[in-house]
């Protein structure tokens, strides 16, 4: 897979788990499921995850496990709640650490499957590519003694 198309669906995934956070927290809480109070939980959450992406240049190994899925992580915990604490939300102890919790399983641990899964693959193109090209070899080597 190409590496912009790689980190671009890093970081769907990593909003999708994002919202999903924010969709099961308000669920929980007995919140309304309007859009206007989605969107309003989960924006402080999301500006911090595209600044995580952004100061930790997560787009360059968007699958690495120590670059970016646990900078993205921290960044998107710690801002997300100072922007909530900006715009006058609350921030309570249990909340931030149970979001660390949620967030960090989320936000890491796919990565956690979804690493070893790119490798094989990458491996698996690279013996593809490697046996086309033994395959080319064979065949001019075939017209070589044909001649």
């Amino acid at each position: 897979m190409k590496p912009r198309r790689t980190a671009l669906i890093a970081f769907v995934i990593d909003a999708a788990l994002v919202t999903v956070f924010v969709l099961i927290g308000r669920r929980s809480h007995g919140e309304a499921d309007n859009v206007g109070g989605i969107v309003g939980t989960l924006w402080p959450f999301l500006v911090a995850l595209v600044v995580g992406w952004l100061v930790t240049w997560a787009w360059r190994r968007p699958l690495a496990i120590v670059w970016a899925g646990v900078p993205v992580w921290l960044m998107t915990v710690a801002l997300g709640m100072l922007l909530r604490t900006s715009a006058g939300q609350g921030v309570q102890p249990t909340f931030i650490a149970v979001a660390a919790v949620v967030l960090g399983v989320f936000l890491v641990g796919w990565r956690l499957v979804g690493l070893p899964i790119a490798r094989r693959r990458r491996r698996r193109s690279a013996a593809d590519a490697r046996l086309a090209v033994d395959a080319i070899g064979a065949v001019g080597a075939v017209d070589e003694v044909a001649r």
